[in-house]
């Protein structure tokens, strides 16, 4: 398929296909007798395993490293394994870090409001 259709198909613009492409998280894309890319229908799919992973929070550097290489039998299951739990355990961190961060901004609203926590408001 085009790179028309691809984006169509996926939602993406054709300028942020075309950078997967430079960054290599496509791998080889074939070109027809004008030059024009064509993309096969695993495309789409990958294309979406990209997004997703960087809305999960990867880097393109990261995401690069667990997807198949052009010269592998296809997905390294335990380095991908290896990288979502990983990811995972950042995640976790993170929303523990805010709940912390959310508790002690509540806390400090709280005291000054019931102006327990006058110190605040000395000019």
């Amino acid at each position: 398929m085009n790179i028309g259709t691809l984006a169509k198909e996926t939602g993406l613009a054709q300028s942020r296909i075309r950078y997967y492409e430079a960054q290599g998280l496509l791998g080889p894309v074939q070109r027809s007798a004008n030059g024009y890319r064509s993309y096969g229908q695993d495309t789409a799919h990958l294309l979406h395993i990209i997004t997703t992973a960087q809305e999960a929070g990867f880097s393109l550097d990261e995401i690069r490293h667990f997807l198949p290489q052009a010269d592998s039998a296809g997905w390294d299951v335990p380095k991908l394994l290896a990288s979502l739990k990983s990811k995972l355990a950042d995640i976790v961190a993170l929303q523990a870090r805010l709940a912390r961060t959310q508790a002690e901004l509540e806390a400090m609203i709280t005291g000054i409001e019931d102006g327990s926590r006058s110190d605040c408001l000395k000019k």
